[in-house]
């Protein structure tokens, strides 16, 4: 039973980590390393469960007490919400949810709240009705998200801001990208099939499958042969979308962890591709993977404000963006955005997308082009930053997207989380004549 409490206290610091700021994949990872290999997954669900629905489980909590917990208390405030999940959101039995969060009172050396938490949680039991119109009424247990952000996707999005917030709560497809030079992907849903591995192919990305069940990269046929990545389908459609022809040089922007620039990579032989980041730790990841898929590129580290701190002077054929931004569109795999992200910060990006897309411009060449991706679905990170942008820039010329996928905003597609992850794609050329 030790090893068991571990795991609920385990979350529970997790939690309190990303609520005090911290990005829960890093959390988790190190936290991971505390807990036998048999407990990993159970501390991954507790963890990336507790953050999703933190929103409402913290309005549950402050309704089923008489008064809140000290501040002092945040461990136990977020075990007791590791618990509320257990209750709510698994197949946990209650009495084993209840049991092994009442013992981890005693592995954080708080014994004397064993009477607090099996009252809490037993409440919640009893009074799950009243939890239930309290989540009807209550916006913020409705949507498990911030108010702000909840009243910031209605007012951009006022057709699908439901359908948003709905997607956000539910766990995300595991997509694959399959290396069409090295197989079909014909033919690799049929290695997955005769491994039991049920799927199905992407209707928009090419080279995109879905998995019906996420499992571990080390169960996937040939994933150790470099012949697939995983990759959500709407990243992939960057691959389609810069189409580069022999010999061009493509300069790929804040590339970081690389998937984007192997999928270019596998798509066009004989292409020279630049990928630039501003971080030397995200940029191993990119070379690690170039390494596992047997890809080239040239890696650089360099802030993409500051060009003329790494540019060779050679202007780039074609030039894919991938800007940063507040990571809205994603928010079914990165849980703790809602509790991270401010509405301050997005005014920060989008000035910053503003700063880079301003000079990575005067690296492309006459007649090339630029692609602007974001995982966002804001609009002034999105629509609202191209449409300024064309507007000081008269050599910009928006051009035409597949209308297979996404939705038409006038100056490029926004994706919404759904099948794929919510993207934003605009493609500008540069005009030849001025």
């Amino acid at each position: 039973m030790a090893k068991q409490s571990s795991v609920r206290l385990a979350a529970a610091r997790v939690v309190t980590r990303v609520v005090n700021g911290d990005s829960l994949n890093k959390t988790l990872t190190k936290q991971q390393e505390t807990i036998g290999n048999k407990d990993q997954a159970l501390l991954a669900e507790l963890c990336y469960g507790t953050v999703r629905h933190y929103v409402k489980l913290d309005a549950w909590l402050q309704f089923l007490m008489d008064k809140p917990l000290k501040a002092k208390e945040k461990n136990l405030h977020s075990l007791i919400l590791v618990g509320l999940y257990q209750l709510f959101h698994t197949r946990i039995p209650h009495h084993a949810a209840i049991g092994e969060t009442v013992q981890a009172t005693r592995t954080l050396g708080k014994a004397w709240a064993r009477g607090l938490v099996n009252g809490v949680l037993r409440s919640a039991q009893r009074r799950c009705d009243q939890l239930q119109l309290l989540t009807e009424s209550n916006q913020r247990c409705a949507t498990a998200h911030p108010d702000w952000l909840v009243d910031t996707i209605k007012t951009s999005w006022p057709e699908h801001w439901q359908q948003i917030i709905a997607e956000n709560n539910h766990l995300p497809p595991m997509t694959l990208r399959v290396n069409s030079q090295r197989i079909s992907r014909d033919r690799y849903l049929k290695k997955l099939l005769d491994a039991c591995i049920q799927a199905k192919q992407s209707q928009t990305a090419p080279q995109g499958i879905t998995l019906n069940k996420a499992i571990p990269v080390t169960q996937l046929p040939m994933f150790s042969e470099g012949v697939l990545s995983v990759q959500d389908e709407s990243a992939q459609l960057a691959g389609m979308l810069v189409n580069p022809s022999p010999g061009e040089r493509i300069l790929d922007a804040c590339c970081a962890p690389g998937g984007k620039t192997c999928h270019m990579l596998e798509q066009h032989e004989g292409i020279e591709v630049h990928a630039l980041d501003c971080s030397e730790t995200r940029l191993l990841r990119v070379k690690e993977n170039l390494e596992r898929l047997n890809l080239s590129a040239t890696v650089i580290c360099g802030d993409a404000r500051q060009p003329e701190q790494w540019w060779d002077g050679k202007t780039y054929d074609h030039i894919l963006l991938d800007a940063p931004c507040s990571a809205t569109g994603v928010i079914r795999r990165h849980p703790d955005i809602k509790l991270l992200r401010t509405p301050e910060d997005i005014e920060a990006l989008a000035i910053l997308q503003k700063q880079i897309l301003t000079r990575l411009w005067s690296l492309l060449k006459r007649g090339g082009t630029l692609l602007y991706v974001t995982c966002s679905i804001m609009p002034q990170e999105n629509q609202r930053q191209i449409e300024r942008f064309l507007a000081t820039h008269n050599d910009a010329l928006l051009q035409p997207l597949p209308e297979n996928w996404g939705y038409d905003t006038g100056f490029g597609r926004q994706i919404f989380p759904g099948s794929g992850d919510g993207f934003f794609y605009s493609l500008l050329s540069k005009s030849a004549y001025l």
